[in-house]
């Protein structure tokens, strides 16, 4: 679900910026192991790339992606064989649908066993079985506003549509979290597939357009931590760092409720190394190394034995990394809403993107 701030670790693989491959001992030029991984930009500690090319002898070639969108006809077409990449929810059930994945092996990745229970039954929405996804990360998305610059407690979708913030707001550039606002600010379902409740979003989107300084996909958090704009929609792992770098930035979860997503590690059905695959996958489920990513990027991790490593009680307990959802009415994970789904809300889009 999700847009993260991009990393040039270069196009053709991260190889070249990490230390040479180590091969096993015997092998021979024809046996060098590889696994190639497409992930969002920004989404792993590179010292954790270097460190499993080290240990296994598998070269790492590494490419990025900005949105689940952008990343779907690359795998769709085939053009590249990735080995694992990093889907959001809605996208793997998708996926799966449309027989794009392979199973895993859960026997080549033990250290799955320190994944919290509680995301394997959240993956069963998109997952049903718990056969095609490893999750890697989760959060929420909500409102980053600057305390300096609103003078009211925030709590509701609705200060999006605050004349006085005019120029100050920054929506996502995303069809689904853009219309998961306006649906949930008027009570309805983000996978809603109802023409009025649909048309009601799109209208309010369309009346907000006059107030908003920007579209924007990994812009917001450098906006946000410069005080260029005063409220921004924004993911939780993006609002921890921001906080961080401005210490007059707070994180809210609006009351009317907001998703919850999840990005895992999938094996596409073209994958030419599937055993090299599911050794990554294990790799980034060992705690320490599930740690060090979340570490890096701040988005908040599934591993419970990695939370529990956590030194820094103010992170281990925070709201907005580990929420209470239990707290919050109105949460829900993004469906895949089929073709008739991807079209009725790609229209949508397209008309408000174009309204004046």
């Amino acid at each position: 679900m999700k847009n993260r701030i991009l990393k040039s670790l270069t196009a053709i693989g991260v190889s070249a910026l990490l230390t040479a491959p180590v091969l096993f001992s015997g092998c021979c030029a024809k046996e060098k192991k590889e696994v190639y991984v497409y992930n969002w930009g920004e989404y792993i500690d590179p010292d954790v790339l270097e460190s499993f090319e080290k240990e296994t002898g598998i070269t790492v070639i590494y490419d990025e992606y900005e949105t689940n969108e952008v990343m779907y006809p690359k795998i769709e077409s085939g053009a590249v064989s990735y080995d694992v990449i990093c889907p959001s929810d809605y996208m793997i059930q998708k996926m799966i649908e449309n027989d794009m994945l392979q199973e895993i092996n859960f026997d080549n990745i033990p250290n799955a066993k320190n994944i919290g229970q509680q995301y394997f039954e959240t993956s069963k929405e998109f997952d049903p079985e718990n056969k095609y996804s490893v999750p890697y990360c989760w959060g929420t998305v909500g409102i980053l506003y600057n305390k300096t610059m609103v003078d009211e407690p925030i709590d509701s979708w609705s200060v999006l549509w605050d004349e006085k913030y005019k120029g100050e707001i920054l929506m996502q550039n995303s069809v689904r979290d853009a219309l998961m606002v306006a649906l949930k600010l008027n009570g309805y379902s983000c996978n809603s597939m109802d023409d009025d409740e649909l048309e009601k979003a799109k209208a309010d989107l369309i009346a907000q357009k006059p107030l908003v300084q920007a579209y924007v996909v990994d812009q917001v958090r450098d906006k946000m931590i410069g005080n260029e704009a005063a409220i921004g929609v924004i993911y939780s792992g993006e609002a921890i760092y921001t906080q961080r770098e401005n210490p007059d930035l707070e994180y809210v979860i609006p009351k009317e409720g907001t998703n919850v997503w999840i990005d895992s590690w999938v094996i596409p059905k073209n994958a030419q190394n599937k055993e090299n695959a599911e050794i990554f996958i294990d790799y980034m489920c060992r705690p320490e190394i599930a740690l060090k990513n979340f570490e890096f990027i701040t988005y908040s991790t599934p591993n419970d034995a990695a939370r529990d490593l956590i030194e820094e009680e103010d992170i281990k307990n925070s709201e907005i990394a580990f929420p209470d959802l239990s707290k919050y009415t109105g949460l829900e994970t993004y469906h895949y809403l089929g073709v008739e789904g991807d079209e009725k809300y790609s229209n949508i889009w397209k008309q408000i993107k174009s309204a004046d």
